[in-house]
């Protein structure tokens, strides 16, 4: 198996920590997504994707969805006949 580039390691370890931070709320593979897209947007927007930048953008990314998830929850019916207020 192909060693994986000394380079990646920093992003395997933000990817490891948001996933313990977002345990219950978020799958691996959306912490996986976040953190990919927050490494690709800051290497088009500012040519670099340093790992502070990309966790602290990944980060925002999860907390959004996190209440956006909670906000589906809370105006969601609360029966399964979809009839209450």
């Amino acid at each position: 198996m192909a060693q994986r580039p000394d380079s990646e390691a920093p992003y395997d370890e933000i990817g490891e920590r948001l996933a313990r931070e977002f345990s219950g709320v978020h799958d691996g593979r959306t912490v996986e997504r976040c953190l990919a897209a927050a490494r690709y947007g800051a290497l088009e927007v500012t040519g670099n994707a340093s790992p502070e930048l990309v966790e602290r953008v990944a980060r925002k990314h999860l907390k959004v969805l996190a209440v956006v998830a909670a906000e589906k929850r809370r105006r969601s019916p609360r029966t399964s006949l979809g009839n209450t207020p």
